[in-house]
């Protein structure tokens, strides 16, 4: 039904079929709601979301927490020193675990508030009408009433009623568990009851073919999908295999800390004959192994390295993308929109045996080539949104203007979409003073050709014109023209009596900074493919402009042909392919990844979706991508061009590279520490260390992980050097080693003073302070040995871009000064003024 009579329908006040949630939708105007109306029922019936329970409340998040060992352990040392009745000790141990607590709740809230903000980006948006003016809004802002387009590629983003359907089908499988797609139809003025099935649309179907508009009957909550209770994800949060290997790492440890702590008990009870403090050395023991920092560090960088990269222009929707961006070693790019601008303008015409160039200074062209704009504007959208689409009615608007081929009292009858199997769209049209109908037809030039019926001569020498054209890094088009008699219209495009009309060649400039971005991807050893459904000729003219190797093209008829041998033999010598179906950009990915190479790959299209997900690295287009591509893939692009690519690939190596120092100083710190309990209480030396002095050296070593090594700055070598091996596992990395030998000598230097002050005589209390203090200076040392271990020295002066380099390590000197200056907490941790000796 079109938009009058549905205005129509609604100003009756005829009855739907099925009960909104308000009768509001059927007072909507042509012009839809004015935002002031939108405003008000978003009020009345709150926003278009499921609330989905993601994010935790305090009290599960704190419930979590004390499950952690490091709070278990504190807890259990509590117990020891209230069984041996030093109540101070089990008091303060006690403050300690609900300090640690508040500190890693606040962290996680933090987290989690990432991570919601993450969540609100990739909230899906809808193309409506509002004020008049149709815009892209997130789809939390609907309300009933609102007037929507659906198009191929989207899900449908709330429930409502169609008034306009063309080749329309939508999967509903989420709701009904029906596989099948369902075709639907707008409601039949003529018809006595409306077919409810075939005209409502529900929240959460995906439209897998032609468009429609509909009016909002019910959001949120009060939708189908909301009433059964289910949601949509939008950000999954599966461990990436860093992740896997870090919590493998931490459980091996763990392991090892459990018997190295058994140990440590029976010997100290056969040294001894007392178990109690056996137990309490080896709870510190087992404080000063278990490096509970790892998940945390991992959970805080990957959430504040998806929030760096949104910043960047990039929306991370999996975690394990930030990792897999650092290793990237491939990278397939679409042409349009992402090399260039998309903003195209149509620059050249070819009709008649005659070649025309539009200047932008000039409206007037010659008559000879006003049927093939006049039939290029009457096959492109009425309402267009796409640069193409706009490029065509613009260049029509421009040039036609009083001459009599513009046609605004035509309507629109049929409409043909394109398909993979056949590139080319058509539009049927009723004309008031005609008794036929014009058809108009444009696509890709060898469908526009084949439509025609053209000899092989013809076609021969109209692709030749399509190729010096495409030479010119132009976009090339066909269109045709036929006339049908009014009544039933064709099943097919090919049962028109199509007839050559000219072709069209549409500019679309190569944006500015690509060429500096390509530049930088090949120094960080990035191979850059291009992958384009363009001419050859297109695709090679702006492959040489931006810097991508042209020199061999590979066009989807020669892959078709190809055998998987000879597919890997063509990526091995060329970079651009031209002609490219969607489907066989899976085969290239998949091909690219049968080499042991980590792809990354932009896509736009429905047919886009199988490749994005079967890519390492998923990235969809986020403004004028389809929903289901954006929904396949690890990243969205936020801004669709290349540059947010590059830079997201610099944060993701800055990433893995902070990560790696964050680990190797977990590993450092841990030595002296693990030393400190285990020397003195197996050679039979007063303890060095107790639980009071482990959880606070806690204090130094939680916040350089997650604040000092997360803020480092990128190395300036980070795009100058290879990505990292696919396979590489963590415990494997040579910072991790060196962290290792840096404790170890840090671990030497602390016992080594512990026991020399003590054979000399030394009051065991002034042995332990002074060997205290050389442990928490050796944490604090410990941070500029492995960021200088890492590189970090040497791409930055000692404190460039990190402010937490000094305030982390002033806090730590501030807390053991107050430590060593105040008598009560220098007698609760056994401390004594090393001045006065």
């Amino acid at each position: 039904m079109s938009a009058r009579q549905a205005a129509r329908h609604r100003r009756d006040g005829a009855p739907g079929a099925a009960t909104p949630a308000d009768d509001a939708w059927r007072r909507t105007p042509a012009s839809g709601l004015s935002s002031a109306r939108a405003d008000e029922l978003r009020l009345r019936f709150g926003p278009n979301a499921i609330d989905t329970g993601g994010r935790r409340g305090t009290w599960r998040t704190s419930l979590d927490v004390l499950r952690e060992p490091m709070l278990l352990l504190l807890l259990g040392a509590g117990a020891v020193y209230l069984a041996l009745g030093e109540l101070p000790d089990a008091l303060t141990l006690l403050a300690f675990v609900a300090a640690i607590a508040a500190l890693t709740i606040v962290q996680s809230q933090r987290t989690a508030g990432v991570l919601a903000a993450l969540r609100a980006l990739s909230a899906p948006r809808a193309d409506v009408m509002r004020g008049g003016e149709r815009r892209l809004v997130s789809a939390t802002e609907l309300v009933p009433g609102d007037l929507v387009w659906i198009a191929e590629g989207a899900r449908v983003p709330a429930d409502g009623w169609l008034v306009d359907a063309h080749e329309l089908s939508v999967d509903e499988s989420l709701l009904t568990g029906e596989s099948a797609p369902v075709d639907k139809a707008a409601e039949r003025p003529d018809a006595p009851t409306p077919d409810e099935a075939a005209c409502r649309v529900h929240f959460g179907s995906m439209v897998v073919r032609g468009q429609g508009r509909m009016i909002v009957t019910d959001t949120g909550p009060r939708t189908a999908l909301g009433r059964i209770g289910k949601s949509l994800t939008d950000i999954a949060e599966t461990p990436s295999p860093l992740q896997r290997d870090a919590r493998t790492l931490a459980n091996r440890i763990a392991l090892v800390a459990l018997a190295l702590c058994a140990a440590l008990v029976i010997a100290y009870r056969w040294r001894s004959g007392e178990w109690l403090p056996g137990v309490l050395a080896g709870i510190t023991l087992a404080m000063g192994i278990f490096p509970e920092e790892i998940p945390v560090v991992m959970t805080v960088f990957m959430a504040l390295g998806a929030r760096r990269i949104a910043d960047e222009g990039m929306l991370a929707r999996r975690m394990s993308a930030i990792e897999a961006l650092g290793q990237t070693s491939v990278l397939c790019v679409d042409k349009t929109g992402t090399l260039t601008q998309n903003r195209m303008t149509v620059r050249a015409l070819f009709a008649n045996g005659r070649r025309w160039t539009l200047d932008d200074d000039r409206a007037d062209i010659d008559a000879s080539f006003h049927e093939l704009l006049e039939y290029l504007v009457l096959a492109s959208e009425i309402e267009p949104v796409d640069p193409m689409e706009r490029a065509f009615r613009r260049a029509g608007s421009r040039c036609l203007a009083g001459t009599g081929h513009l046609h605004d009292d035509w309507s629109l009858v049929q409409e043909y979409a394109l398909t993979p199997e056949l590139p080319a769209m058509s539009h049927v049209w009723r004309a008031p003073r005609l008794d036929h109908c014009p058809v108009a037809c444009k696509g890709a030039p060898e469908a526009i050709f084949s439509l025609c019926h053209l000899d092989d001569a013809a076609a021969r020498a109209l692709l030749d014109e399509a190729e010096r054209m495409a030479a010119r890094g132009l976009r090339v088009l066909g269109v045709a023209r036929a006339a049908h008699a009014r009544g039933e219209w064709p099943a097919r495009q090919h049962d028109f009596d199509f007839r050559f009309v000219g072709l069209v060649g549409l500019i679309d400039p190569v944006r500015a900074e690509v060429a500096e971005a390509i530049a930088t991807c090949r120094a960080a050893g990035i191979r850059v493919v291009m992958i384009t459904g363009d001419y050859p000729s297109t695709a090679r003219a702006v492959a040489g402009e931006v810097g991508i190797g042209a020199a061999a093209v590979v066009t989807g008829d020669e892959i078709a042909a190809m055998s998987d041998a000879a597919l890997d033999a063509a990526l091995a010598r060329a970079d651009v392919f031209a002609r490219v179906r969607p489907e066989q950009k899976l085969r290239l990915v998949a091909a690219l990844e049968r080499g042991g190479r980590i792809v990354a790959m932009t896509g736009d299209g429905v047919n886009d979706a199988p490749a994005l997900k079967a890519a390492h690295v998923g990235i969809a287009m986020g403004r004028h991508g389809a929903e289901v591509a954006r929904e396949v893939a690890a990243l969205v692009l936020l801004r669709d061009d290349f540059t947010p690519i590059v830079s997201a690939i610099r944060q993701g190596r800055r990433i893995h590279a902070n990560l790696m120092q964050a680990l190797g100083y977990t590993v450092a710190v841990h030595l002296p520490m693990i030393a400190a309990v285990m020397v003195p209480a197996l050679a039979g030396w007063p303890a060095m260390l107790a639980p009071l002095h482990i959880v606070s050296l806690q204090l130094v070593i939680d916040p350089a992980c997650s604040l000092v090594f997360e803020n480092e700055p990128a190395r300036a070598d980070a795009m100058r050097v290879p990505p990292r091996p696919p396979h590489a596992r963590l415990w494997a990395s040579p910072l991790i080693a060196r962290g290792a030998a840096a404790g170890a000598l840090a671990a030497a230097g602390v016992v080594g003073l512990y026991a020399l002050l003590l054979a000399r005589g030394g009051d065991p209390a002034f042995a332990r302070t002074a060997a205290f203090v050389a442990l928490v200076s050796a944490n604090v040392a410990l941070i500029f040995v492995v960021r200088a271990l890492a590189g970090g020295a040497r791409a930055s002066g000692p404190f460039a871009g990190n402010r937490y380099l000094w305030i982390v390590p002033a806090c730590a000197a501030s807390a053991l000064l107050a430590l060593l200056s105040i008598p009560p907490l220098a007698s609760l941790f056994g401390l004594v003024p090393l001045l006065a000796r």
